[in-house]
């Protein structure tokens, strides 16, 4: 009986050690507990942040993921450098779009650009748009034309413009077309298939004197619609 009442003494003050450890050892450990809590916490914001990146946020309401349109519809663009352009479309349908471009016009050379194209080939396809559009950037990367679309033109050799809408004032009287708003943007985003055509004249329409001119101090390249163009 005395074995008995010794074997449950020995046996409660043992339970009553193990107990007393496992509390002890957590309580000598409170850095580890707390450095684990911590990474948890930090590998969960870590998480959330990748998310944010691709366009997923987490509800604080719900805890399900969700996608942000606004962070879809605008990703950081891979390339800094590369410039973000408003489009004119803004004008023709109210929308706002962004496109990296290699050509940054200001507003003015940006209207006359359009201007120009469509006065000049209003009744050609959108590539003869972008021909006449190529012809005019050309000349403001050469060294031999003024340095903006406005100065190239606008200009005047001994009192004589160098488009006859121009001189005719149909520049800028002309409405300008989606089809010209799209022309115009491929040659700003640096679409050119006009071989480096620095000229165009329509024969049909050009006067005699000035398509001699043509014919006999350039290059011919090649035609497209009712335009021909030079170098």
């Amino acid at each position: 009986m005395y074995k008995k009442a010794i074997s449950g003494l020995l046996l409660a003050h043992f339970l009553l050690l193990a107990g007393a450890f496992c509390v002890t050892g957590i309580d000598k450990n409170p850095e580890a507990a707390g450095s684990l809590y911590e990474e948890t916490i930090d590998a969960a914001y870590t998480a959330d942040d990748r998310s944010r990146t691709m366009g997923i946020v987490l509800s604080s309401a719900s805890g399900q993921r969700v996608v942000d349109y606004g962070v879809l519809d605008n990703p950081e663009p891979e390339n800094p450098a590369e410039e973000v352009y408003v489009s004119a479309e803004n004008v023709i349908s109210g929308q706002v779009k962004t496109t990296a471009i290699v050509y940054n016009l200001c507003e003015e050379d940006y209207d006359i650009l359009l201007r120009i194209v469509e006065a000049e080939a209003g009744g050609e396809d959108e590539d003869g748009k972008l021909l006449v559009a190529n012809v005019i950037l050309n000349r403001v990367n050469s060294e031999d034309f003024p340095d903006t679309v406005s100065e190239v033109v606008l200009q005047k050799s001994k009192g004589v413009t160098q488009f006859s809408p121009v001189s005719s004032g149909k520049i800028w009287k002309v409405t300008v077309s989606d089809e010209t708003v799209a022309a115009v943007q491929r040659a700003l985003e640096g679409e050119d298939i006009s071989q480096g055509a620095m000229y165009f004249a329509a024969r049909t329409y050009a006067d005699e004197d000035r398509m001699r001119w043509f014919d006999e101090n350039l290059t011919f390249l090649f035609a497209h619609g009712g335009h021909e163009f030079f170098l």
